[in-house]
């Protein structure tokens, strides 16, 4: 091998890089002790970012584009070389090639839960996921403050910490904006918006920037979410007199279901209970659709008593009135039976309770005596 094909094998002429990964943003060309030659080629792709360093100081920075490396083109890396005039010879340097692209779908969430006063359920506890986009906006400042001298820098190496900076601008951004729980729902947009803005500025000394912060939900404790699922469904019912008849459709139908105490009675109590309430609520709705055409507000609905039934030592009920008729009917309630209500001291005879001993009737006169 003669001098100058050594020398040439010495000189590298093309500096370029391509990316086979997804998720390498920081690649530092190998030159393995070979010095640039003047006059080489630099191909930067779109989404690239080259950065010469020399002897640890930043230099020259390439965007995107196709440059023939001379004194000309790298006036930084040339001052610290001390070429003067113009003056040409291979050179050593560190090419450090930073990629631009957006890294999506990227995942956050709180490690643990976190506290908030919330105005109508007082102090809560949550827990909050979502993803964000990042990208480098400033190649020289992510080199010098994040990247320093690692030749192969991947987005996890960075994106733990852009996690913890997300996680905790999100739970000032919630506490800021006095949003009661109920409206989180409606308000992630908003939400997303105040935190990404919050991570602009803490995340411009990195030469980083989050590009979109989404919200993809924030879950309650199962408690409290179950509380909120009745409330909805009392909603849906319309009221609470309503919602209670379903708590006592849904015991009755339970009773109905258990054949191990008091035979059938139950089941055919459960579809009588059933059949009253069906029929006090179209009842309610007729009512309450007269009222309405009338713009009056219909009043409350009288309170009707709820008695508890001892059956073959079993407690039974509550049961309205009605029931109780249709129980004395089938000799399911005799006067010797014992019944108790709220505010009764104690278990009594259904005989003794006069509201109960009404439904047994008067008791029929003796026979007259026999024909003589």
């Amino acid at each position: 091998m003669g001098f100058w094909d050594k020398l040439k094998g010495e000189l590298i002429d093309v500096i370029e890089w391509l990316d086979s990964s997804s998720d390498t943003m920081v690649y530092r060309f190998e030159r393995y002790g070979n010095e640039i030659k003047n006059g080489a080629k630099l191909t930067v792709r779109e989404s690239q970012v080259a950065v010469f360093i020399n002897e640890g100081a930043l230099a020259d920075v390439f965007p995107p584009g196709m440059y023939t490396l001379e004194t000309a083109n790298i006036p930084i890396l040339s001052t610290l070389k001390g070429w003067k005039h113009g003056f040409k010879s291979p050179f050593k340097a560190e090419v450090y090639f930073v990629n631009t692209k957006l890294f999506t779908n990227q995942k956050w969430g709180t490690p643990n839960i976190f506290y908030l006063r919330d105005q109508d359920f007082g102090r809560v506890s949550l827990r909050a996921f979502g993803t964000y986009t990042f990208k480098v906006t400033d190649a020289s400042m992510f080199i010098k403050n994040v990247v320093g001298t690692n030749d192969d820098f991947k987005a996890d190496a960075v994106a733990g910490e852009i996690r913890s900076m997300i996680v905790t601008r999100f739970i000032e951004s919630v506490g800021e904006s006095k949003l009661s729980l109920l409206d989180f729902a409606s308000n992630y947009k908003k939400l997303s918006e105040f935190t990404e803005a919050k991570l602009k500025g803490e995340l411009a000394g990195y030469g980083i920037e989050v590009t979109k912060f989404l919200i993809s939900s924030i879950s309650l404790p199962e408690e409290l979410q179950k509380k909120l699922d009745e409330g909805t469904g009392m909603n849906m019912l319309g009221d609470m007199n309503k919602y209670q008849q379903m708590k006592s459709a849904d015991a009755m139908t339970n009773i109905a279901s258990n054949k191990t105490v008091g035979g059938g009675i139950e089941g055919m109590m459960g579809m009588a209970m059933m059949n009253q309430m069906m029929q006090n609520q179209q009842n309610q709705h007729s009512y309450q659709n007269q009222q309405n055409n009338q713009n009056v507000a219909p009043p409350p609905m009288p309170p009707q008593s709820a008695y508890y039934v001892s059956i073959n030592g079993q407690q039974q009920g509550p049961f309205g009135l009605q029931i109780l008729q249709q129980m004395v009917a089938q000799n399911q309630l005799t006067p010797k039976t014992y019944v108790w209500k709220q505010g009764m001291a104690a278990w009594s005879l259904a005989s003794d309770v006069p509201e109960i001993a009404a439904l047994f009737g008067a008791a029929p006169p003796p026979p007259p005596p026999p024909m003589m």
